[in-house]
């Protein structure tokens, strides 16, 4: 395995217990069974390996769509990138929430310490900023993980196949690449799974408020052969949105160029605020952005 950082351009050849993991990364304080993940985890990892292989090869079970739907709900909850995503929507929210409450008069008037600025003010020139653990929404996340699993399996998937040996897919230390659905609000998720397999999760909204089903009701698939043009743009996409680490087989001379030319961009949260009748509307949304800095 080879990787290269976005950040510096630094090639290292790692094993992947060197890389895939951090120290009590899944242990999460807010929860009353702070290691409560790890069991949920008791029945994705020693499954995985052949949930894959029955993927590749068209076999398709509900435990093979539960493991792999599952597989991508932990890494949109417990990765570090996955936090750092989802963190920021909770501080749009935050922020959104008490710009309405100031509108409304809910806070006393400002003190003269902070120059008669109210807290819209305060917000809007940067001199206050809420700032929101990583720990806390990775705690929502695992809370409603069986949900996000049913979620994810019960979507419209793509398997694909990709046979191009000079352009196998790359992985990364966030390896859930995003695609517009041609939707406002849902991305599609594109989850590299071998460098000759990945799956593209197209998201049902109208499901989002549905009980949990492990018999996936909704779940349909297609195989596709996927061609070399395919490869490189879902290559692109892994790469832009890698938290900071690329991961590759083939150790090809085009690599790291290509990481450098795409590695500038990453996922952010985009968050827009609607006046409506009743009050605001937030509306948040996961992007490919250009990053001034990678984060820490």
């Amino acid at each position: 395995m080879y990787a290269v950082r976005k950040s510096d351009g630094k090639a290292f050849t790692p094993n992947s217990e060197s890389v895939c993991r951090i120290e009590a990364g899944n242990t999460n304080d807010y929860l009353i069974e702070d290691r409560l993940i790890e069991e949920f985890l008791k029945g994705i990892e020693p499954k995985y390996n052949a949930s894959v292989k029955k993927l590749a090869a068209g076999n398709v079970t509900a435990e093979c769509v539960y493991v792999l739907a599952g597989f991508a709900s932990y890494v949109m909850t417990c990765s570090p990138a996955g936090m750092r995503i989802h963190a920021a929507s909770l501080k749009a929210t935050l922020e959104s929430s008490a710009r309405a409450l100031d509108a409304a008069g809910a806070f006393a008037p400002p003190p003269e310490s902070l120059g008669g600025a109210n807290l819209t003010e305060l917000l809007r020139d940067g001199k206050l900023e809420f700032k929101v653990d990583p720990k806390y929404p990775q705690a929502i996340g695992i809370a409603n993980i069986l949900k996000m699993t049913s979620l994810l399996g019960n979507c419209a998937w793509d398997i694909l196949l990709n046979s191009h040996d000079d352009a196998s897919f790359f992985t990364s230390d966030y390896p859930i690449a995003i695609e517009d659905s041609g939707d406002p609000r849902p991305v599609n998720s594109i989850v590299p799974l071998t460098p000759t397999l990945a799956v593209r999760i197209q998201p049902d909204p109208s499901r989002e408020r549905s009980a949990p089903d492990f018999t996936f009701p909704n779940f349909s698939f297609r195989v596709r052969d996927i061609s070399r043009p395919e490869a490189v743009a879902i290559n692109q996409l892994i790469v832009q949105c890698a938290e900071d680490v690329v991961f590759y087989r083939d150790d090809h001379a085009w690599v790291r160029r290509f990481v450098s030319k795409h590695g500038t961009l990453g996922i952010e949260t985009v968050s827009q605020e609607f006046q409506t009748p009743k009050g605001f509307l937030l509306l948040a949304r996961q992007r490919i952005v250009r990053r001034r800095e990678l984060p820490p």
